[in-house]
């Protein structure tokens, strides 16, 4: 198969993934709205109204959810043991609470709250507050919570909070990042994978001053959501580009490269969430009773003249296609050492060069994926480049992941 012809199927896979770039712009709005009453057995009523929710990436985005939250209310302190959460407030000043310990901290500000943790907000500020929060799950579209019906009203308060937190200030930037190429562009990583168990990647802020632009940024193992704090600006993927601005929220999915410029005379401000394609890594020290999956290794004779456009292959299509299946895994594409270098270790010769690896959580899953729309795209698409191939099953029965 042509190189030509892979880029028709990375296309079609893109078309068959991904929505119009207005269709992803949704308006915080609170207009919206919808009022709420003792939200986790918290104080008062809030506003609400969801943003996003589990289906629109890849990753395990649960939601974002946006909302007001006046005076004299919050939301009660309660646990989360398979999702990890991070509320924002925009603006005034809230009593963030975890693990029973509450201070105040002044907006723009952000509290993660790491699984297995117990957190909750409440305004005493005397002001309403402008408020955001983001969710990832461990399992795709589920989560869970138990209250502890405590509104935390008249908590103590300690000086300096006995929690990880962060602050939306320009004086932490800094410019000439590699994260966000381009002339101007300030950037800080607020907090970075290490502070999450779930497959956070990152929360970034980021001010693109008045006529810069940010990008192209390719999403290589991650999706990611923007939110717009202030200005006005265009997000560019592909040739498709759309107009953003102020209490706007937007998302790049796997693969994608993303442009930002700001066509506005002030500066445009975003808080960017990125979530991991990749769950954490954890050590496991007794083997599983049974299997705990099982692995699928396909072996191709790739003529040299399609090599490059194998590789192409698997990361623009094939990946894609898999990362939405039911009870998928991971995968890994190996290309054989160089002749040499194979002699050397005294590896066995063969003529295949190429191995493809797909993991999923059960046979019956990969198989589903084998009847899926996506696979009738990403299998001709491998197997075109390849003059012969051939695959072998697996259970696995043990791995270092817990």
């Amino acid at each position: 198969m042509k190189p030509a012809i892979v880029l028709l199927f990375t296309i079609a896979v893109l078309n068959s993934f991904s929505q119009s770039l207005n269709k992803r712009l949704v308006h915080n709005n609170p207009a919206t709205y919808r009022q709420l009453n003792a939200v986790h057995a918290g104080a008062g009523q809030m506003k609400f109204t969801g943003l996003f929710g589990s289906q629109v990436l890849a990753t395990n985005l649960l939601y974002l959810h946006v909302g007001e939250i006046p005076d004299k209310a919050g939301i009660g302190q309660h646990f989360h043991h398979t999702i990890e959460e991070m509320y924002v407030i925009l603006d005034g000043e809230a009593e963030f609470t975890v693990n029973g310990r509450t201070s105040k901290i002044k907006g723009p500000a952000l509290v993660p709250c790491k699984m297995g943790d117990a957190h909750g907000i409440y305004n005493s500020s005397g002001k309403t507050l402008k408020w955001m929060n983001f969710a990832v799950s461990t399992t795709k579209g589920r989560g869970d919570n138990f209250d502890l019906g405590d509104n935390r009203v008249g908590a103590g308060l300690d000086a300096i909070p006995q929690f990880v937190s962060g602050q939306l200030k320009r004086e932490s930037l800094r410019p000439n990042s590699n994260a966000y190429a381009g002339n101007g562009i300030l950037y800080r990583r607020i907090f970075g994978a290490d502070v999450f168990s779930t497959s956070w990647a990152h929360v970034d802020h980021v001010i693109i001053p008045a006529g810069a632009a940010a990008g192209p940024r390719k999403l290589e193992g991650f999706e990611e959501v923007y939110y717009v704090i202030r200005g006005s600006g265009r997000i560019t993927v592909l040739s498709d580009s759309v107009s953003i601005k102020s209490d706007h929220a937007f998302y790049g999915t796997l693969g994608e490269s993303i442009s930002i410029a700001n066509t506005g005379k002030e500066d445009l401000e975003l808080l960017v969430i990125g979530i991991s394609t990749k769950p954490k890594v954890q050590m496991r020290l007794n083997p599983p009773a049974k299997p705990k999956a099982m692995a699928l290794q396909m072996d191709f004779v790739v003529p040299k003249e399609n090599a490059e456009a194998f590789e192409k292959m698997f990361t623009s299509v094939y990946v894609p296609a898999m990362t939405v299946q039911q009870g998928y895994l991971s995968s890994k594409l190996l290309r054989v050492f160089p002749e040499n270098l194979e002699k050397e270790i005294q590896g066995e010769a063969t003529s295949y060069n190429y191995q493809i690896q797909i993991s999923f959580d059960t046979e019956e899953n990969r198989r589903k994926w084998v009847a899926s729309e996506q696979h009738k795209i990403a299998w001709p698409a491998a197997s075109g480049l390849a003059k012969e191939f051939k695959w072998r099953g697996y259970d696995v029965i043990g791995d270092d992941n817990r």
